[in-house]
């Protein structure tokens, strides 16, 4: 929905808030005319209801007012001594209509002075838990989210299993694009296969300001852009269009920011022309052929193990066992095996050729050499030929709409290039994108292979790992002590606060004790 669709639907609720409840704003000592007025009705529906008046912002936060409208309803009948059990059930299951039947055909009876405290357990624990649920909902969709990382693409800056807070300030809070939708959960309701959300009525993309802008090597959480995989209750489909902002969530380094002109060069990353630098806790890994000298006996378990280099990784591709191929290798372990007695040569392996399914898709590239190519800045314009139109071909008809707020229908015949009917020969873009690579070079599914991630498709930035599990895949699962409550970015090596926290933990029991003490004493 456009935003114009948007404005003319508010004002139909506001027209139907109007109709069903006048009389309800009447009986309660208030002017007919002040349920019509968009938002300031609100503002005095709270204080007929007796709640506070910054509750009527809540009703317009996405995902948030689902749960507060319903709220409303039950305390908007009870309000008018609608106090049973079946009436709250029927203002929830009707989708507050009941109220119209009340508000036309009932004696409206307005309590000024009911009581607002839970009338017994139940109703206390239910409200107590509606409150929990909208805090940590906001929290959650606007602050801070939990993440954990699944996949070795960040191998030694981020390990699997280590569980991170994610910030949404940085970079700005992106406001949900998905309106209907169950809180704290992605694209799936837990232990089910079913979507957790509603494909229709969409928000069009807002991000609140952010802090700071996405700088290159930052480590960014986004929406995977082509994620279509069908995961949920009929899996016989395999594809599934899914809104932006529930497609699956993936982490990796930014090393492309809008305006740059990006290539590799023998797995090495150039930004216009320079040789990318890359921050300390980044190591960078690629994959290694490890010559041998047969007659030398090496213990590559215990020098791998010490090395901290993944076993699974490593393995001889020949019978005669006189190579050993190491898939995920860092530099500075790369010059270490080079001193190891037995090694002949360590070399890194480098993709020739060309190689299929890298971006543009045009059997130019491979992983290791690639571009250059340009990163698109909003505002920019760029020409567009048969030549260039693979690069942002999904751009235009995927990531940027027209200005009705629909898909562009974009047709090619010969040379010839239609954009919803008019022949273009440059292209404007609508809004930034980013280019994104693991550090794990060889095994990372990242934008060498689906191209640019659009500027709206960015969640957050992951600040702070607050626990490491390791899951070794030989049933010897541990926490990873060292890891936790470490920061994910700065300057030298990530150091544990962990102790710390627990310092200051029993600090505050212990003062909080005292303090207890002393008010007993002067009581």
């Amino acid at each position: 929905m456009t935003l114009y669709q948007w404005f003319v639907f508010f004002l139909f609720v506001q027209i139907v808030h109007f109709l069903g409840t006048w009389k309800l704003y009447e009986s309660a000592g208030r002017k007919r005319w002040e349920a019509a007025i968009p938002v300031y009705n609100a503002i005095v529906l709270m204080k007929i209801i007796g709640r506070p008046t910054w509750w009527t912002v809540l009703l317009f936060i996405p995902i948030i007012n689902l749960i507060m409208f319903p709220i409303i309803w039950v305390e908007t009948l009870r309000s008018f001594g609608k106090k049973s059990t079946l009436d709250s059930f029927l203002g929830i299951i009707t989708f507050g209509f009941y109220i119209y039947y009340i508000n036309y055909t009932q004696k409206l009876e307005y309590n000024a002075d009911r009581s607002l405290h839970p009338e017994n357990k139940t109703a206390d624990t239910v409200s107590s838990l509606l409150f929990a649920v909208i805090v940590a909902t906001l929290v959650h969709t606007y602050f801070i989210q939990p993440y954990t990382i699944p996949t070795a693409s960040l191998e030694k800056s981020l390990l699997i299993g280590d569980f991170l807070f994610v910030s949404k300030m940085n970079y700005g809070a992106r406001v949900p694009m998905t309106t209907v939708a169950l809180p704290m959960v992605h694209d799936s309701i837990p232990l089910t296969k079913r979507k957790s959300y509603l494909n229709w009525p969409q928000l069009p993309y807002l991000r609140l300001p952010g802090f700071q802008t996405i700088e290159r090597t930052d480590i960014v959480v986004f929406n995977w852009p082509v994620d279509t995989v069908y995961k949920f209750f009929d899996t016989s489909k395999r594809h599934a269009f899914k809104p932006v902002d529930k497609k699956s969530n993936y982490v990796k380094r930014c090393v492309g920011v809008p305006g740059d002109s990006l290539s590799i060069k023998d797995g090495i990353v150039y930004i216009n022309n320079k040789l990318m630098v890359m921050p300390e806790r980044a190591r960078p890994q690629y994959s290694y052929a490890v010559a041998l000298d047969k007659k030398t006996p090496i213990d590559f378990e215990y020098l791998l193990k010490d090395m901290d280099v993944a076993t699974d990784q490593a393995g001889f591709k020949s019978e005669l066992r006189d190579t050993l191929f190491l898939n995920a290798l860092t530099a500075a372990g790369a010059e270490r095996l080079k001193n190891v007695p037995g090694i002949v040569s360590v070399t890194r392996q480098i993709s020739k050729g060309i190689e299929e399914g890298i971006f543009p898709h045009i059997h130019k590239w491979n992983r290791d050499n690639f571009g250059p190519i340009y990163i698109p800045q909003k505002g920019k314009t760029v020409a567009l030929t048969a030549e260039s139109l693979p690069f942002y071909k999904r751009i235009i008809t995927e990531y940027e709409k027209n200005g009705n707020g629909d898909k562009n229908d974009l047709k090619v015949t010969g040379d010839e290039i239609r954009l919803n009917g008019a022949i273009i020969k440059n292209y404007t873009f609508k809004q930034n994108y980013y280019w994104m690579m693991g550090d794990n070079r060889h095994n990372s599914e990242d934008s060498r292979y689906w191209g640019y991630v659009p500027e709206d498709h960015i969640v957050g930035k992951p600040i702070f790992i607050w626990m490491s599990w390791d899951t070794n895949g030989k049933g010897l699962n541990k926490i990873r002590w060292d890891r936790v409550f470490t920061t994910v970015s700065g300057e030298g090596q990530p150091q544990s606060y962990f102790k710390l926290f627990l310092f200051g933990l029993v600090a505050f029991f212990i003062g909080e004790y005292f303090w207890k003490k002393r008010k007993e004493k002067k009581v």
